[in-house]
């Protein structure tokens, strides 16, 4: 009888070690890469703690959190104080895991034809529809395809506060509204006319980040140098955001991205660490 018992208290220990824990991750599509790839390394130390990570915009990882749906919600913009009065069951906290910068970008064939500084004036003539067409910058003969985002998208918040001093600012003048960076990164690497709004990291030889113009006429271009020191104009936090301080696996894998090991992850993506 005493083997019996031994045998069945075994299985039951073998399959409560063997089952795994989840922690739900979604929001901003920028923070995606650096946590998709964090959560792999984290696996490796802790495989039985499974990471799920979905996208879906700033929005969305803060909706997701105060309907308690989610243990960690990515976030790219701070916390409207609208969305903290949503959600007044919810004890909002943020974590910064990195620094980045929302960045005019436009397609290789402007900038090389002499588009490589605007300023936020110029910018914001464009996305209210009053500058359609290169030529009125001293570029080419050509028309503007003007890309916007999905009002949830952190990345859009930041750039419009800046332009416009107004997150939720329209864009009379946009021709397509897109979601993620990747949507939009590949629609202007498709145009030889485009200016969008991009995550620093996004950048390819085919997309490129324009310097802004000061009051003082001196260009400030998107460096990861300019970008830590803030000397360019449109930088932002990259961080996760809970509800109440986190405990357990949630602490743990935040734990891990604040560590050297998941501050490389972050600066191997294109950001700049914050430790």
């Amino acid at each position: 009888m005493r083997n019996l018992f031994l045998f069945f208290f075994s299985i039951i220990l073998l399959f409560s070690c063997s089952e795994s824990k989840v922690v739900k991750i979604a929001g901003s599509s920028t923070v995606l890469p650096v946590i998709s790839q964090a959560a792999e390394q984290f696996r490796l130390k802790h495989p039985n703690i499974r990471i799920i990570v979905n996208a879906g915009g700033s929005g969305v990882g803060v909706n997701q959190i105060g309907e308690g749906k989610l243990d960690i919600g990515m976030i790219s913009r701070e916390l409207a104080q609208s969305e903290i009065d949503r959600y007044p069951n919810t004890a909002f906290q943020t974590h910064d895991i990195g620094r980045d910068a929302v960045v005019p970008v436009v397609s290789s064939e402007i900038y090389d034809a002499g588009i490589q500084a605007l300023t936020l004036a110029q910018i914001g003539d464009i996305y209210k529809g009053d500058i359609r067409n290169w030529q009125a910058l001293s570029g080419p003969d050509r028309e503007i395809l003007v890309l916007d985002k999905e009002s949830s998208r952190g990345t859009r918040h930041v750039f419009m506060s800046a332009v416009f001093n107004d997150k939720n600012a329209a864009a009379p003048g946009a021709d397509l509204v897109l979601g993620s960076n990747n949507e939009e990164q590949t629609a202007i690497v498709q145009s030889d006319g485009a200016i969008g709004m991009l995550s620093h990291a996004w950048f390819n030889a085919d997309v490129k980040g324009l310097s802004i113009i000061l009051a003082d006429n001196k260009a400030i271009s998107p460096t990861l140098e300019n970008i830590r020191s803030s000397a360019f104009p449109i930088v932002r936090a990259l961080s996760l955001v809970t509800n109440g301080q986190p405990e357990g696996d949630v602490k743990l894998f935040i734990d891990f991205l604040l560590s050297d090991t998941g501050q490389q992850i972050v600066e191997d993506n294109g950001y700049v660490r914050i430790r």
